[in-house]
């Protein structure tokens, strides 16, 4: 019996301390409350994301010479402004704030892109666009399988087989600009 209180208090000692490094405090009682991590993180990476997706699948749309590629830049613009209202709809519904605007990666990757032209352009924005949706399968995946209830966990199971066909139609554009010799 004793042996149980010596481990009892060790537990306590070491995550308490622990327990307040992430903003929690015992409870009255001195249990620890339950602190569930966010998803709003998640979600405001997920608006600079659809917005950039957006801007540059307009430029795609303009500037690209094969159609793969013009085609996909549409597509992008569809789905993702579409995906865009939805996921300020879901911030608003839960009182979270999200970006108005892409942040100083995005723009870098707009400006880079907006200053090619041709076989070029359609290179290196399809390269980017596999690199991208690639990124975005995996935060999608982990932002499906959080393990508590949050109105962006449904968002992203919801997209994420939008997001799969986005990669699998980037990789056939890509496939498209190797063979024409983009």
């Amino acid at each position: 019996m004793k042996m149980h209180r010596v481990s009892l208090l060790l537990v306590s000692l070491v995550a308490t301390p622990a327990f307040a490094q992430m903003g929690g405090s015992p409870a009255p009682g001195g249990s620890l409350p339950v602190q569930k991590p966010s998803l709003t993180p998640f979600a405001r990476e997920a608006a600079i994301g659809g917005m950039s997706e957006v801007e540059l699948g307009r430029l795609a749309a303009e500037k690209a010479t094969d159609p793969a590629v013009k085609a996909f830049g549409q597509q992008m613009v569809d789905d993702h402004t579409k995906a865009n209202a939805d996921l300020h709809a879901i911030a608003a519904q839960a009182g979270v704030s999200l970006p108005d605007s892409v942040g100083s990666k995005q723009k870098k990757t707009f400006d880079k892109l907006s200053a090619l032209s041709g076989a070029a352009f359609d290179r290196a924005y399809i390269d980017d666009m596999v690199a991208d949706h690639k990124e975005d399968v995996a935060a999608f995946e982990k932002a499906a399988r959080f393990s508590g209830d949050s109105p962006f966990k449904k968002f992203a199971a919801d997209k994420l087989p939008t997001l799969r066909e986005h990669l699998k139609m980037a990789e056939e554009a890509q496939a498209s600009v190797i063979k024409s010799g983009g």
